[in-house]
């Protein structure tokens, strides 16, 4: 089993950035697409933005020219770079494979409020 630890969240105002880090317990990231996942209360958690081995990205919609996902597979460690955030980028915010594969992490709080 694959643990996932994420962190970087916090409370930021609309417009301002974070930076999310995910790190695995084990070399896992030369093998699989991963991807960051965010959950509102009362609703199921989203795919955000995926990136594969050869470090191809892809964003949902809303996110697109705003997050950047990378990662260091020699860290085992996937990023997450939060730029112009809006106040419905507010949720938890994970890391697991896509589609996921592992037990999910404890997850990051973002909250975009003035």
């Amino acid at each position: 089993q694959v643990q996932l630890v994420e962190s970087g969240g916090g409370l930021v105002q609309p417009g301002g950035s974070l930076r999310l880090s995910c790190v695995a317990s084990r070399s896992i990231f030369g093998v699989y697409t991963m991807g960051w996942y965010c959950q509102t209360p009362g609703k199921q958690r989203e795919l955000v933005a995926t990136i594969t081995t050869y470090g191809s990205t892809n964003y949902r919609d809303s996110v697109k020219g705003r997050f950047t996902i990378s990662r260091d597979n020699a860290k085992n460690t996937v990023y997450l770079q939060m730029n112009s955030l809006k106040p419905e980028d507010t949720a938890v915010y994970y890391c697991n494979a896509s589609p996921h594969m592992w037990s999910w992490g404890q997850g990051t709080q973002v909250t975009v409020s003035s």
